[in-house]
């Protein structure tokens, strides 16, 4: 069978798919790479509608191949220049899978139980996201939450950085930054927010962070809006030590979320 070229109807559609309001108009997005297809079919399947590799690929990711078609999932040979068309990767991987969105409702992130949560507010560049995304994966966080104007969390850049961790944790993104403040103070959990100017200095929050906690993190370039730090229940400084001015987001995000973690895992086997 010839493979399936840029001009395809089935290639052309989901070429669209690298534009988000097209994503939000099919409801689909892309997932490139060997890592994130993999996890994808590992675990949400059901969602996923096609595969597309080119021969190159099916030499290196024979083994993604035959998952999907053990999963029931269309695959479809396509040359070079539709792999090309489908990535927005300078080298693509040429292993494309066309998924349903993961339209998380903020009450599936915040619910009876919920330890931990890492919040980025207005987060803008997708890496970043992305990397929050993981790193509250690898802390066992029960859910991250962009707030507010935040990137689109099926944007390829922000699938890419979080590794596959998109599909092993609820990912939320409400533009209500209001809303997602008040439904975590209604499920009585804590929002500790980071400030450079913060009153509680991270070494010495062992007891605060005990507690159920929401992280809330500034954006990249102006940090925290002081009005939404203003509604944390505590604001937290991590203690610089040498001459570094600040620390970026996803720095920021792995020192709290992992500080967190910590006590709660120390406190759970105590207990």
């Amino acid at each position: 069978m010839d493979p399936l070229t840029e001009r395809t109807p089935r290639v052309v559609s989901a070429v669209k798919l690298l534009r988000t309001a097209e994503r939000r108009k099919a409801g689909r997005f892309l997932v490139e790479g060997e890592n994130s297809v993999t996890e994808v079919l590992n675990g949400e399947a059901r969602s996923v509608h096609d595969l597309f590799y080119t021969e190159d690929a099916a030499e290196r990711y024979q083994h993604v191949i035959d998952l999907a078609l053990t999963a029931g999932v269309r695959v479809s040979l396509v040359t070079d220049r539709a792999a090309k068309a489908l990535s927005d990767t300078v080298t693509p991987p040429g292993l494309v899978a066309v998924c349903d969105l993961l339209d998380v409702p903020l009450s599936d992130a915040i619910r009876a139980g919920t330890r931990l949560l890492a919040v980025p507010v207005e987060v803008n560049e997708p890496g970043n996201a992305g990397t929050v995304i993981r790193i509250a994966d690898a802390v066992g966080a029960d859910a991250a939450i962009l707030a507010g104007d935040s990137v689109d969390p099926h944007n390829g850049k922000v699938v890419r950085s979080s590794a596959g961790s998109l599909f092993h944790l609820p990912v939320v993104r409400e533009r209500d930054t209001a809303v997602v403040i008040e439904q975590i103070r209604a499920a009585g959990i804590q929002i500790l927010a980071t400030a450079a100017d913060g009153e509680i200095d991270l070494d010495n929050a062992d007891e605060l962070l005990s507690k159920p906690t929401a992280w809330l993190f500034g954006n990249e370039a102006h940090g925290l809006d002081p009005a939404i730090a203003a509604q944390a229940d505590f604001r937290v400084r991590i203690p610089i030590h040498g001459r570094a001015e600040s620390l970026n987001l996803a720095t920021a995000a792995a020192i709290c979320l992992y500080a967190s973690a910590r006590v709660q895992n120390r406190t759970a086997d105590q207990g």
